[in-house]
């Protein structure tokens, strides 16, 4: 990946983590999980961990590839090149006479977690859980604007396939596919959010097919969830057209679907439950009798990682806060028949949901 210029926010993202570092009676944290060194830092290698320090001493290790790389995008933090990140700065940690560490235990293998434990003289281990992916859940003014683009981008692209004739009978799902990663990276995209799901048919019903070398056949519904990643943060879109005229089920399917999406787009708020945000939409689909057809969540957080906190489910926990970006997206899935997604990214707003994904949500026929 491109070198980037160094990010203005991570200064204080970092202290919003050694806040917590200070609450939690911590000397430090180590950080090990790559997207959340980005997030702290701004450095994008594939080698690095970062060691913040209650007293405001900060070091980022990486291995010597990235000597150059780490000084422009991270100028702001000590350096300290070891190509085992992790274990070096548990000696560094030792070295400073620290003596309880936080650690990120849902990144770090039993093995690894034995190793520092050995390397850091002594000092006691405490899990940080998810403390850095809960600061991430909330976007300040710089991810937004980077998760604006990614969504434009995307909308973009799905309109200039669309407007080309790109999704038509005789095109397989591997076509379109490809075509329309292709107008993203067109768009200046860094990369698809992943990969690109093209469903048409009876493969619709399946929530997360992956595409074949099937044709498109007239009278098929084509089900597109895609996204563009832009500046490392992603967008998620999903939109359901149909090839023909649609029959009388499928606009039955379709309007119930835009129906619960609306739903959900409007329980958005701070200090919303996400339970209650998937109820809101899960309501209308289980009142159409076809609740035993809508088996996923409602949706989850986007941003440096296509799902992120929080997740807006059944199985969810917590409450909505401003700045949260989410993406909404109920379906229906008829097995053999087809299937309707409609998801869209939106911003957690006092005055109600900033949409960020703006491709019509009426049913388009072609």
């Amino acid at each position: 990946m491109a070198d980037t210029n160094p990010d203005p926010s991570a200064a204080v993202r970092r202290d919003r983590l050694r806040a917590a570092v200070r609450s939690a009676g911590l000397d430090a944290a180590l950080v090990t999980k790559l997207v959340n060194v980005r997030y702290l830092t701004g450095f994008t290698g594939s080698n690095g961990a970062l060691l913040i320090g209650a007293d405001g001493t900060d070091v980022l290790c990486t291995d010597g590839r990235y000597t150059l790389q780490s000084a422009r995008q991270a100028p702001d933090v000590q350096r300290l090149i070891d190509r085992a990140s992790a274990p070096a700065l548990a000696t560094r940690a030792a070295e400073r006479g620290l003596r309880r560490l936080g650690y990120e235990s849902h990144d770090v293998t039993v093995d690894l977690a034995a190793t520092l434990t050995d390397r850091a003289g002594g000092a006691e281990l405490v899990s940080l859980a998810e403390a850095v992916e809960r600061l991430r859940a909330a976007k300040d003014d710089a991810e937004l604007a980077l998760l604006r683009q990614a969504c434009a981008i995307a909308d973009r692209a799905l309109a200039e396939l669309i407007a080309a004739g790109g999704i038509a009978a005789g095109r397989t799902e591997l076509a379109v596919g490809r075509d329309l990663d292709n107008r993203m990276l067109g768009l200046g995209a860094d990369a698809p959010s992943f990969e690109t799901i093209v469903a048409s048919g009876p493969n619709s019903a399946v929530p997360h097919h992956r595409p074949t070398g099937r044709e498109l056949v007239t009278g098929d519904f084509v089900k597109l969830d895609f996204g563009a990643t832009y500046g490392g943060y992603h967008s998620d879109m999903t939109r359901t057209l149909v090839l023909g005229p649609p029959a009388g089920w499928q606009r039955e399917v379709y309007e119930l679907v835009a129906v619960a999406q609306a739903a959900g787009r409007a329980a958005l708020a701070p200090g919303a439950d996400v339970v209650e945000v998937d109820r809101a939409a899960r309501d209308v689909i289980v009142a159409a009798g076809h609740g035993d057809n809508f088996g996923h969540g409602l949706g989850h957080g986007v941003g440096l990682e296509i799902h992120e906190a929080p997740t807006v489910s059944q199985l969810g926990s917590g409450r909505l806060a401003d700045r949260m970006p989410v993406t909404v997206e109920p379906g229906v899935y008829l097995e053999g028949r087809g299937g309707v997604r409609i998801e869209d990214t939106l911003v957690v707003r006092p005055d109600g949901p900033e949409l960020l994904t703006t491709t019509t949500k009426d049913l388009i026929v072609l």
